[in-house]
C-alpha cells in the first residue's frame, strides 16, 4: 500500500479544467504582404484591366497556405472593387486574406478561428484561457468571452496554477 503522504499529486489534471490557449489558434502560416501600390499606374490611379492581367498572372504556388496581407503603401485611393478582386484571386489561391497591417490580420484570423470554436465541447466546462499568449490582444481575450461565456460554467484567466476568475454562471438565473 502507498503511503498517501508520499505520493506526488497533480492537482491541476485533477481539478477538471479545460485550459485553452489562443496560440493554438493562431494560423502558423507564412505572412506575405500583397501592395496595391504597386499595380497603381503613375503611382496614382488603379486601371480594371490592368489590375485584372496583374491578378491573373500571379502564380498560385506564392500564395498556398499564406496569410496575405493587402495593403497600399502610398496615399493613393484604391477603389473597392479593387480590394475584393485581389481578395478573391488570393483565396481562390487558397490564402488567408486580410486588409491592413499584419498584426491586425493575424488579430482578426484569431478572431474568427474563437468564433468557430464549437460551443458545445466547453458547455459546463471550468476553462483558463492562458494568460501567456503571446498572439493575444483584449480584442481577441473578449471575443474568447463572447464565444464561451454562454456555455461554460465557469472562465478563468491565467495559467491553471494562478488563475484569475473571470465568470461564473449564476446557481439561480433570474427567471423573466
Amino acid at each position: 500500500m502507498e503511503d498517501t503522504a508520499d505520493t506526488i499529486r497533480n492537482r491541476v489534471d485533477e481539478s477538471g479544467l479545460t485550459t485553452i490557449d489562443l496560440d493554438d489558434l493562431i494560423a502558423r502560416k507564412p505572412i506575405v504582404s500583397f501592395d496595391l501600390a504597386e499595380c497603381l499606374e503613375n503611382g496614382l490611379i488603379l486601371r480594371e484591366k490592368p489590375f485584372r492581367q496583374t491578378l491573373k498572372n500571379l502564380k498560385p504556388e506564392d500564395w498556398t497556405e499564406k496569410i496575405v496581407v493587402l495593403h497600399c503603401s502610398n496615399d493613393a485611393i484604391v477603389p473597392e472593387w479593387a480590394w475584393m478582386l485581389a481578395t478573391s484571386q488570393l483565396t481562390a489561391h487558397g490564402a488567408a486574406v486580410g486588409i491592413g497591417r499584419a498584426e491586425d490580420v493575424k488579430q482578426a484570423l484569431l478572431i474568427e478561428a474563437i468564433q468557430q470554436l464549437p460551443q458545445e465541447s466547453f458547455r459546463d466546462a471550468r476553462i483558463v484561457i492562458k494568460g501567456c499568449s503571446s498572439g493575444t490582444n483584449a480584442e481577441s481575450l473578449a471575443a474568447a468571452i463572447r464565444h464561451l461565456q454562454p456555455v461554460a460554467l465557469s472562465i478563468f484567466y491565467g495559467e491553471p496554477c494562478s488563475t484569475v476568475p473571470v465568470y461564473k454562471r449564476p446557481k439561480n438565473p433570474a427567471k423573466n
